[in-house]
């Protein structure tokens, strides 16, 4: 079965989705918003698994037609051809860019080829997979790209700086992507949520409070239901919850001897 034809009609919720990191909790919230609107079709891109089998019964228990496509964020030189077949399939509204690993940084300070594997996961993986779909979505000449950053890739912390600075390259890289599809039909968006309560502590965990700076809390509900109101604003940039850009913008232009303080 071919993906139904998508249209160029940018005033609703995307009929065709592909999310990269097909198990992640956001992303998954995010499919699920989108089918209750109209969303139809959905692809779900991760390293096959029971997981990511069950996350697409889930989805097609809500009604839309679901299908797994294997993707390893660390195997870059097989990108093009996995989400080439997607693409094939006919056009995609959506891109969602979802994975990533929040690592352990103590562990993984003792350890550098952990560390890289965080970097690999986080920033180098998600450049090939942002690019390949990029090219693909200007190539059929509409649809949005919309990639998961975090509010711990705005300044680094002594507690989460592995992490934090694959964040914050990733963050980066998409605002000049952003710019470079201007003009193309392309819409990127970058989203940067706070500490995502999760089902899995250790991601919950990934973004702890800024010392005694209240950082709020936020789940993937909350995240998907900002994703959705930034693709109908056609946004570039999207904090959840949005307090955070107030919260932020003054941490970032902390002196570095008190935000050590105050946060290391």
């Amino acid at each position: 079965m071919r993906l139904r034809p998508a249209t160029k009609d940018t005033s609703g919720p995307p009929r065709s989705v592909l999310v990269l990191g097909g198990t992640s909790e956001i992303g998954l919230a995010t499919a699920r918003r989108l089918i209750v609107r109209r969303t139809r079709t959905v692809r779900l891109a991760g390293r096959p698994s029971p997981a990511l089998e069950s996350a697409a019964d889930g989805l097609r228990a809500l009604g839309a037609d679901v299908r797994t496509v294997a993707f390893d964020a660390l195997d870059p030189a097989s990108h093009a051809a996995a989400l080439g077949k997607v693409f094939a399939d006919g056009p995609v509204d959506m891109v969602l860019l979802a994975f990533g690993i929040p690592g352990d940084q103590a562990h993984d300070e003792a350890d550098p080829l952990a560390a890289v594997r965080v970097a690999q996961t986080n920033y180098t993986g998600a450049v090939s997979a942002a690019l390949v779909s990029a090219a693909a979505l200007q190539a059929q000449g509409h649809g949005s790209l919309v990639v998961l950053s975090s509010v711990a890739g705005e300044r680094a912390r002594r507690e989460d700086f592995i992490y934090g600075s694959s964040k914050a390259g990733l963050d980066t890289f998409t605002q000049g992507l952003g710019d470079a599809m201007e003009g193309t039909g392309v819409h990127v968006m970058v989203v940067r949520p706070g500490a995502v309560r999760s089902r899995s502590p250790r991601a919950t965990a990934a973004v702890r409070p800024y010392g005694p700076v209240p950082v709020p809390e936020t789940t993937p509900e909350a995240v998907a239901a900002a994703i959705e109101l930034g693709l109908r604003r056609r946004s570039e940039t999207v904090w959840v919850p949005g307090a955070l850009r107030l919260v932020m913008s003054a941490l970032r232009h902390l002196p570095r001897p008190l935000y050590r303080r105050l946060l290391v």
